[in-house]
């Protein structure tokens, strides 16, 4: 399988340095979304699974503390960095006892700012709760790969995005475009029956094990739980 890279979440509202941040980033290996406004990033964060987010403060239509308020709301552990001109110590400290994992104070030196993008990635890789397993299939989120009745399966990088997103999801119907949004940043260019390759594919790898992707006409797709051998029908 190849390496499938970090997943960056950029809240700035500022273009320029949204631009620069985002293309140093890119260049580093990570993928990087932009979001240039609170509600977008709101609604990214609940939607959509990232290694890091990167946020601003001062943003329209949602203040940057109340995106990281909401995130911590609903229990998801996404290390979140904060990049603000706002210096007041008391703020910082009230960040942070928020849920943020870092704070840096506007401007910021590139190649501090990647050692602390860095630094979060690592300790959120170091996270107890990186293993799934769903009967006969297991997967090590954090290493990037699975195993099926203890054999290693053989996954693209964009099989293993889907594949984690449907895991992470099980017996939740989740439709194509959330699904696209897991597998590809905004800007790639998808073809109208991507989904459905990746699907067919991983049901032709899966189903053997008696791992089975449904599908909801007109819906989406969902993983179906496994049923425990002691739980079967007689």
């Amino acid at each position: 399988m190849t390496d499938n890279p970090m997943r960056i979440l950029l809240v700035e509202d500022d273009a320029l340095l949204a631009d620069g941040l985002a293309r140093a980033l890119r260049q580093s290996g990570y993928l990087v979304d932009i979001a240039s406004d609170g509600k977008t990033a709101d609604r990214w964060l609940e939607a959509e699974s990232f290694d890091l987010t990167i946020l601003d403060l001062g943003l329209p239509e949602l203040d940057g503390s109340e995106i990281l308020h909401r995130l911590r709301q609903r229990r998801q552990r996404t290390p979140v960095l904060v990049l603000s001109a706002r210096q007041a110590l008391e703020e910082r400290v009230r960040l942070l006892d928020l849920g943020a994992d870092d704070f840096v104070v506007k401007p910021v030196a590139l190649a501090e700012l990647e050692a602390r993008v860095r630094a979060l990635i690592r300790r959120g890789q170091g996270s107890p709760d990186s293993s799934i397993t769903l009967g006969r299939l297991r997967l090590d989120t954090v290493g990037k790969r699975a195993w099926l009745e203890g054999n290693a399966l053989e996954l693209t990088a964009r099989e293993w995005a889907a594949l984690e997103f449907l895991s992470s999801r099980v017996n939740r119907i989740v439709n194509k475009e959330q699904i696209t949004q897991a597998l590809y940043s905004w800007e790639d260019d998808i073809t109208p029956n991507a989904v459905e390759k990746f699907i067919s594919r991983l049901r032709i790898k899966l189903e053997p094990a008696g791992i089975n992707i449904r599908t909801v006409r007109g819906l989406g797709y969902f993983l179906e739980k496994p049923v425990e051998a002691g739980n079967a029908a007689d």
